[in-house]
């Protein structure tokens, strides 16, 4: 969803791709016969949860999440993964600091606050070893 939701083809990190083209790329998306998206887009996806047959929330501990934040940074600086962001140190703190507040605020308003409560399936990943 993120190479639908951002304007990967801008001069800066950051951009967001325009509404229209957006939710146009969304909806053909959910028009096929079967489909999986998945992020951390509640609002602007939520057309597709009417569509959907079920939703899963995985939670993983927050410091795994970092912990890849950023490894995906410095894999991407040092080219061993090739990428059209384009990241700076100040953008990947910010994504820290987003990612956050999405684990500890968002994720539990919508589980509480949705109407889609019976297609939801809650995943809580309390340990992940260091090889996955």
């Amino acid at each position: 969803m993120d190479d639908i939701f951002w304007d990967n083809q801008a001069d800066e990190y950051g951009i967001k791709t325009p509404e229209l083209e957006r939710d146009d790329k969304l909806k053909k998306l959910v028009e096929q016969p079967s489909w999986v998206i998945e992020g951390v887009y509640f609002k602007w996806v939520k057309p597709s949860f009417k569509m959907a047959g079920k939703i899963f929330i995985l939670n993983i501990p927050l410091s795994l999440q970092e912990e890849r934040i950023w490894n995906r940074y410095a894999k991407r600086k040092i080219g061993e993964v090739t990428s059209v962001k384009k990241e700076t140190l100040q953008s990947v703190r910010d994504l820290i600091e987003w990612n956050r507040r999405y684990n500890q605020e968002h994720i539990p308003n919508f589980i509480k606050d949705n109407e889609f409560k019976s297609k939801i399936i809650h995943l809580k990943i309390m340990k992940i070893s260091s090889n996955t």
